[in-house]
């Protein structure tokens, strides 16, 4: 995996007793009553792929235009126990590619009492070169939210990289749930959605979930508000020509 430069994340901070504000927080400030809102990971590119588990040779990917969140493992919980399954294929990305570091969490039977212990196996993937924030993705049952909360709590204390997590439809419409997590964003799944199909073109309820789309180049790219960041995934290895074709799928709305 190639290593990263470091990018400073350092804003220019003015005082407003002096009467001057920076164009983009007076286009907010006109803007406010319809809804204008701050990037939640202002540091990451607009387009961001999904690398799964596959050999993923990404190396003609400009790091200008997009970042990468890629399977960095998974977590699986059984009856109380956690073990971990790593990545078993290669990843090659250019040097200075943005990274973020996906956990997937896979669960049958009880999750376990110790959170703490899962804790630890979820931070870990943060360490890696060129990672500059941990995405968790957990399509968790109504009996593991609070585990689940409790985990994402215990995340947050630990870590103080951006913090994402992926969102069924449902959570971010009409079954709240995640509103108050400690999360920096919640990415709505729009794609293997089945009987929670998204309406095109409109916005989900939920305020954390409102920043992002996930999307996939194996099914139509539904009509979507503009500006968001979109989360591509492909379920297999990325070529240039599904990069290339990604890409000018989603122009119109970024």
């Amino acid at each position: 995996m190639g290593r990263v430069r470091q990018v400073s994340n350092l804003q220019r901070v003015t005082n407003p007793r002096a009467g001057y504000y920076p164009a983009p927080q007076l286009v907010c400030l006109v803007l406010m009553l319809t809804g204008c809102r701050r990037d939640p990971l202002p540091q990451f590119p607009r387009v961001m792929l999904w690398a799964w588990e596959s050999p993923q040779d990404m190396s003609f990917v400009n790091p200008r235009d997009v970042g990468v969140a890629f399977l960095a493992r998974t977590v699986l919980l059984d009856n109380g126990q956690a073990r971990i399954r790593p990545r078993f294929q290669p990843l090659h990305v250019p040097p200075g590619t943005m990274l973020m570091a996906v956990v997937r969490i896979e669960s049958q039977g009880t999750p376990p009492r110790a959170v703490q212990e899962v804790c630890g196996m979820v931070i870990e993937p943060g360490a890696l070169a060129g990672v500059r924030a941990l995405q968790l993705d957990f399509d968790a049952k109504s009996s593991e939210r609070a585990f689940y909360r409790e985990l994402l709590q215990c995340v947050r204390g630990r870590v103080a990289m951006p913090l994402v997590i992926t969102a069924l439809a449902s959570w971010c419409q009409y079954d709240d749930w995640i509103r108050d997590l400690p999360v920096n964003d919640a990415i709505p799944m729009l794609f293997r959605m089945g009987p929670d199909r998204y309406q095109p073109g409109s916005e989900f309820r939920v305020g954390l979930c409102q920043n992002s789309f996930g999307i996939s180049i194996d099914e139509p790219v539904a009509k979507l508000p503009r500006g968001k960041r979109l989360y591509i995934f492909h379920p297999g290895p990325w070529t240039q020509i599904d990069y290339r074709n990604a890409l000018a799928a989603v122009r119109n709305w970024l």
